[in-house]
């Protein structure tokens, strides 16, 4: 079930990019860029996934997006049936034929490359071969409603959009009310991929992978997503939180091979986590992940991994987790610093000596209790993982009167910390820092970064060919 929100962003998105690309979709044979944008955002069904060999494939990392010459991702991390962990690059094609058309086995740039993905394979493939066409989340003209054909390109130099006229020359309430539609937008597209991994791992299985995403922070997303996915599994037949631990830090390969120089209280705990974790009989066989999955460098001590696993690890030992949290979503409270308050309590009010003085096993203890989850990943969590977790659950439970709580404290939640991305956005777009006045809110921070995403990142950095400033022309045109 759900309700039909009339808004100015939905209409102008649909306007600029559905009927161009349902002419796209009547085709045979999708364009390169939309397979290459499926494999961005790993829109494939995870289980089963097999090479043409019929080799089981898991897909730890797939690689970071190369806009210059040579395979199309870069450092892709990939586990194939019967090998251990491979790094290397995906190239992207049409067909299996282009491997060789392309003269890529000639090429050096190639010589990298571990996954050959194509839409098609014609005949027996030279290299690991995934065919996309098989394994797909969702039908092409779908696919080309999410996303159309989204490429990250590297942000140009800090030069004004041609939206950024056009926009200003709106008033201020219709600024706002443009970045609020955008937003809801954003909560909506969150909402839906939690309800497609929903079907295949559950409504509790789905919170978990985002949950550790989000714990993971840009640099150790996937990694973490890749844990979170097992999560279930991985907190089964243990008693204690650092049971618990122990085997997350296991299966993330995080455990350190040495003895760390944390300090006496470090040692102790190192020495109980790998003698638990060698013993542990559940996961005598298992494969964790291989420690190069991870980057640890130039990340600040509280985002590390160990500290975030730590922390996960008392959400898997509360049976009543999940169910807390739509608790969370019922209750009333005076007003936003009170149910903020309230889901912190739930998410990381924990009592951890170790891990409330330590980044790390290595590193020495602080004077000073540190919180396991602070504001700006807290904010992280919430909007990314547990907001669009309730609001769909609710929606698909047909309870309105949660949706439109949820959704609400989606709106109210308090602007996130600032970023790259961000900065840029309100450069290009909007007034600069003088705009910091329209994103007070993550929720509009959500929205603007979804304009971005819509738009800034399917055209260069002179915006040609971009759609959204004549849009937003014609909205200035109908605005009273």
């Amino acid at each position: 079930m759900s309700w039909e929100v009339p808004s100015l962003y939905s209409e102008l998105r649909a306007r600029a990019f559905d009927s161009a690309f349902l002419r796209e979709a009547e085709g045979e044979t999708p364009p390169e860029r939309l397979l290459q944008a499926a494999w961005a955002h790993q829109r494939l069904r995870k289980s089963p996934l097999a090479t043409t060999d019929g080799r089981a494939l898991e897909i730890l990392h797939p690689g970071f997006w190369n806009r210059e010459a040579g395979p199309d991702f870069q450092d892709a991390l990939i586990r194939r049936q019967g090998d251990s962990a491979a790094r290397g690059d995906v190239e992207i094609d049409l067909r299996s034929s282009g491997w060789r058309a392309h003269r890529h086995r000639d090429n050096p740039r190639y010589s990298r490359v571990i996954l050959h993905v194509v839409w098609a394979a014609e005949s027996a493939p030279e290299l690991p071969t995934l065919v996309l066409a098989d394994h797909l989340d969702a039908p092409i003209a779908e696919l080309f409603r999410w996303h159309g054909s989204p490429s990250w390109n590297p942000w140009s130099p800090p030069t004004s959009g041609q939206c950024r006229m056009p926009l200003q020359s709106l008033p201020d309430a219709a600024q706002a009310a443009l970045i609020r539609d955008a937003a809801r937008v954003r909560l909506e597209a969150r909402g839906q991929r939690l309800l497609r991994a929903a079907r295949w791992q559950g409504w509790i299985g789905a919170l978990w992978a985002f949950a550790f995403r989000a714990l993971g922070y840009k640099q150790n997303a996937w990694p973490m997503q890749w844990i979170g996915e097992q999560a279930a599994h991985l907190g089964k037949g243990l008693d204690s939180v650092e049971r618990t631990q122990a085997r997350l830090l296991g299966m993330a390969n995080l455990l350190p091979e040495h003895p760390p120089r944390g300090g006496e209280a470090a040692l102790d705990l190192w020495e109980r986590y790998s003698t638990w974790w060698r013993r542990d009989s559940t996961f005598a066989r298992a494969q964790p992940l291989p420690r190069s999955a991870w980057q640890l460098h130039h990340i600040r001590p509280a985002n590390h991994p160990q500290r975030r696993l730590a922390l996960a690890a008392h959400w898997l030992m509360n049976p009543r987790w999940a169910e807390g949290l739509e608790q969370w979503s019922r209750e009333s409270h005076p007003g936003r610093r009170e149910w903020i308050a309230s889901l912190r309590e739930r998410l990381c009010d924990h009592a951890d000596p170790f891990w409330r003085r330590h980044w790390t096993l290595r590193s020495s203890p602080a004077e000073e209790d540190r919180a396991l989850l602070g504001r700006a990943r807290l904010t992280d969590v919430a909007m990314n993982a547990i907001l669009p977790w309730l609001w769909m659950r609710a929606i698909e439970g047909g309870d309105r009167a949660v949706a439109d709580t949820v959704e609400s404290r989606y709106f109210e939640w308090p602007a996130a910390q600032d970023n790259a991305v961000l900065r840029l956005a309100r450069h290009r777009l909007l007034q600069g820092e003088a705009s910091r006045s329209l994103l007070k809110t993550a929720a509009a921070q959500q929205g603007l970064l979804q304009i971005v995403s819509d738009f800034c990142e399917h055209s260069d950095a002179l915006c040609n060919d971009c759609p959204f400033p004549e849009h937003v022309r014609q909205l200035h045109g109908a605005s009273p």
